[in-house]
């Protein structure tokens, strides 16, 4: 009997063909929702062209509460955290689908929204005037955040599931690397499938749309491999973990290590994601980078956490010293975000070097970060451990992109944008002007949450002393 049951283990979870091919499945369902989610992070400057031009008419303030959006339906009511119960509770299929689901209708929504003529209606938004296009495609980019989060606890669940006890960090860093793809596809290219003739800035969005589609399947095919290997356990593995119940949520929050966790993630990744939203704009204020070209050089740090977090991921499995490396990350960031805001530094490969070495930051914090959860929280809590850490995050996603977007109107207009004049014919007689934006202030925003993380690094790494995570030590359990 010992022997048939080694030998059904093998046949997936010991298998490494098997986990890893599950791991290539719910890792291209992450690439396609990464790309979703900042395909319009590089045409933050075309929007700002009026609608006559192919643009949307968005100052940065709009562009600011549009991508705050992210976090409205995971912030304010909770979502995410009922995401999380919903995946212990329901498991990593069902989860997984619903929220695969969620991200193409919230994708569809804000494809209506920008492709769609709404005759100047203006709503009034928490006692703010917005127009009905924006505030439309706010609510499916709201919708779409929500699958997005959840999808991305799922996934880590996934990976704890099919890799506890094996590479774990290698896995989780792969599956971040692969979802960074799609940011960088997203980055990169964005502008230039929009300068595709005619101009169309909403075909970006589209290839999104359809591309989530197929994530879709692919998570289908992964959960017909989890279903065997559900199977499987239950006649190796016959006693269950405790299942999840309410009041695990607060023993959760009393543990001191998962709070020092979430405060790390949150402002980490509030001087990472938000300033991404803003990178291919600071090319072309600061750095003189042509529109159709000025997501490039941004995309090189997606490409470079690609290359760089599975070897971090890999180093701490082997080697441990967790802690050590999300100190090193987190100060890393504090440098580079303070040399971007020196006003002297405007030549185009000073960026590429620096965009160069963020990568090499935000491929340290996370390769390390996610895999130590598990270490400090049981895996039956984790889908909740995790959502609760994707809550706290949010705030970040959803605050920070709009106070800089404020910030940047409100003091930082070096030269500000020009109507369009037109005759009675309806002919463009002069074009708008472009508003021109200073980014000194706002990377010097990115560089104090870069200190903030710092100071949390370093409380983590003596709490870790005090408790004995396990932080510092391999993942890879030998013998």
């Amino acid at each position: 009997m010992v022997d048939i049951n080694q030998k059904l283990r093998r046949s997936l979870r010991e298998s490494k063909t098997a986990r890893w091919t599950a791991l290539a499945l719910v890792s291209f369902t992450m690439l396609c929702g990464y790309y979703l989610a900042d395909v319009m992070s590089p045409l933050k400057t075309l929007l700002e062209l009026p609608p006559s031009q192919g643009g949307l008419g968005w100052d940065s303030s709009a562009y600011g509460f549009f991508t705050s959006a992210y976090g409205w339906i995971n912030v304010f009511l909770l979502m995410l955290i009922v995401g999380g119960m919903i995946l212990d509770r329901m498991g990593m299929r069902f989860t997984g689908t619903m929220a695969a689901t969620v991200m193409i209708i919230g994708a569809g929504v804000k494809y209506w929204a920008i492709t769609h003529d709404f005759g100047g209606v203006v709503y009034s938004f928490f006692g703010t005037p917005a127009g009905a296009q924006l505030v439309w495609a706010s609510v499916g980019y709201a919708i779409f955040g929500f699958g997005v989060e959840v999808a991305g606890i799922t996934v880590s669940k996934v990976v704890v599931h099919w890799f506890k006890g094996k590479e774990i960090a290698l896995a989780m860093g792969l599956q971040v690397a692969v979802a960074r793809v799609g940011m960088g596809i997203a980055i990169a290219f964005a502008p230039m499938i929009a300068f595709i003739q005619p101009f169309t800035i909403s075909r970006p969005v589209l290839l999104g749309l359809i591309l989530m589609c197929i994530g879709l399947l692919t998570y289908l095919v992964f959960c017909v491999m989890d279903t065997r290997l559900e199977k499987q356990l239950h006649e190796t593995e016959p006693e269950a973990e405790e299942p999840f119940r309410f009041r695990d949520i607060l023993s959760i929050m009393r543990v001191r290590g998962f709070w020092l966790v979430a405060l790390l993630c949150v402002l980490f990744y509030s001087a990472v994601f938000p300033f991404m939203k803003y990178a291919a704009d600071l090319m072309v204020n600061k750095f003189n980078v042509p529109d159709k070209w000025m997501g490039l050089i941004p995309a090189i740090l997606p490409v470079g956490t690609m290359l760089m977090t599975p070897f971090f991921g890999n180093l701490y499995d082997r080697r441990g010293r967790g802690a050590d490396i999300m100190i090193v990350g987190a100060a890393m960031i504090v440098a580079i975000h303070a040399a971007f805001a020196i006003p002297s530094l405007s030549w185009w490969p000073v960026a590429l070097v620096l965009m160069a070495l963020l990568g090499v930051s935000f491929s340290l914090v996370p390769s390390a970060m996610w895999p130590s959860v598990p270490k400090i929280i049981p895996e039956n809590k984790l889908g909740t451990a995790y959502s609760l850490i994707f809550w706290i995050q949010n705030w970040g996603l959803m605050g920070v992109p709009f106070l800089v977007g404020k910030v940047l109107d409100r003091y930082c207009v070096v030269q500000a944008g020009t109507k369009e004049i037109i005759s009675d014919t309806g002919q463009v007689l002069e074009p708008a002007g472009r508003t021109l934006y200073d980014y000194t202030l706002p990377m010097l925003i990115f560089a104090l949450f870069g200190v903030a993380a710092v100071i949390v690094a370093l409380m983590l790494r003596r709490e870790d002393a005090r408790k004995g995570f396990g932080l510092q030590q391999p993942n890879i359990k030998k013998g």
